[in-house]
């Protein structure tokens, strides 16, 4: 799959160590999804899911609760999401998702970090296509075949299951995410090291080093953008 997800996560949180932004994109992203469905995770996937994503990046207890009592109380502040896509250096794919409560601002911005780095955005489906979106579970404490073994009794269909580093990763359609991890929760496994929704690039490209330093300094300028809640890329940065 050419990713390890277990470094990608580790690098992004020694990113984030010393700031508040990835709380923050948290606390937007489970406002949201509470107040598009039911505030209670059992009676909303899509709360459920941010929430056990959530807990993969220590998210604090009252991030969480502040952000679904702001839902519960019928706040008006409302978010659309909007997907951007575009080339980096030497014709790298990039899909940019965001939530934003002006779309107008938020296209400046992503336009802006693309252009100032050696990029330009695409229109939708320029890049889209080469990706896949994906389920990624990771667990640590297990063996591959013990995973298997364990989706298989339970009648839970992945595309992958590969041994990165110290951690077992779990890659399936994105429709499998809550069966997967129900399967491997009924087996007694309590945490899991990532669980994420991606896309994931059908192949990744290796950049020269001068355009990959100028391709890192573009996705972390995204990244610090307050409105955008993803970056994916098909760029093997080594990680």
């Amino acid at each position: 799959m050419g990713r390890k997800w277990n470094n990608i996560k580790e690098k992004k949180a020694s990113k984030d160590a010393n700031t508040s932004r990835i709380y923050a994109k948290f606390g937007r992203e489970i406002y949201v999804a509470a107040k598009q469905g039911e505030p209670d995770p059992e009676a909303n996937q899509a709360l459920k899911m941010v929430l056990e994503r959530a807990k993969t990046y220590n998210v604090p207890k009252n991030i969480i609760e502040r952000a679904i009592e702001k839902a519960k109380g019928g706040s008006d502040e409302s978010y659309d999401e909007h997907r951007y896509e575009g080339f980096g250096p030497n014709g790298s794919m990039v899909i940019v998702d965001t939530l934003t409560n002006n779309v107008n601002r938020t296209a400046s911005d992503v336009r802006a970090a693309f252009g100032k780095n050696g990029g330009n955005m695409g229109v939708n489906g320029s890049v889209a296509y080469m990706f896949d979106a994906t389920a990624v579970i990771g667990l640590e404490g297990k063996t591959a075949d013990d995973v298997l073994e364990i989706l298989m009794e339970a009648d839970v269909e992945v595309r992958d299951i590969l041994e990165e580093d110290d951690a077992v990763i779990v890659y399936a359609d994105p429709e499998q995410f809550h069966a997967v991890q129900e399967a491997l929760k009924d087996a007694g496994i309590a945490e899991f090291s990532v669980a994420e929704l991606t896309m994931l690039a059908q192949n990744d490209v290796t950049l020269p080093e001068d355009a990959q330093a100028q391709f890192e300094k573009m996705i972390d300028v995204l990244d610090d953008l307050e409105d955008v809640q993803q970056v994916y890329h098909n760029v093997d940065l080594g990680e």
